[in-house]
């Protein structure tokens, strides 16, 4: 099994690191009100897994 920080699922495009990457803060505001998930990879949070890479649950 491969490191698990190489892991990214999903739809990148619409990843809260994409997202950065591209200055869209009022987006990411909107998608990190209730942050559920915290990124593997990067750290960042977000209410949705569907918004990061390597998405945990915060709640476990």
């Amino acid at each position: 099994m491969g490191n698990e920080k190489d892991t990214c699922t999903g739809d990148h495009q619409a990843h809260i690191c994409m997202l950065a990457s591209k200055d869209k803060f009022d987006e990411i505001k909107n998608l990190t009100q209730n942050p559920q998930y915290i990124c593997f990879n990067c750290g960042r949070v977000a209410d949705s897994d569907k918004n990061l890479c390597n998405p945990m649950s915060l709640k476990d």
